[in-house]
């Protein structure tokens, strides 16, 4: 920890997750609205994916095969 009056250092901002360059401000965590873009996108079209299970056991039972 800093001493009474001292002011630490900025920290540099973290680099945006689409292309590396440090993030702005205007467009956390990314740099620039193109890289928002981007990977707004990215969800959209399913390529994030959170995995999730089903914890209210509401699944449809298992076909049975006889």
């Amino acid at each position: 920890m800093g001493r009474a009056g001292v002011t630490p250092p900025p920290k540099k901002p973290a680099p945006c997750p689409i292309c590396g360059r440090p993030a702005v401000a205007a467009f956390t965590p990314f740099c620039s609205a193109r890289c928002s873009d981007v990977d707004l996108g990215r969800w959209l079209s399913d390529r994030y994916v959170i995995p999730a299970e089903d914890e209210d056991g509401t699944d449809p039972p298992p076909e049975r095969s006889e």
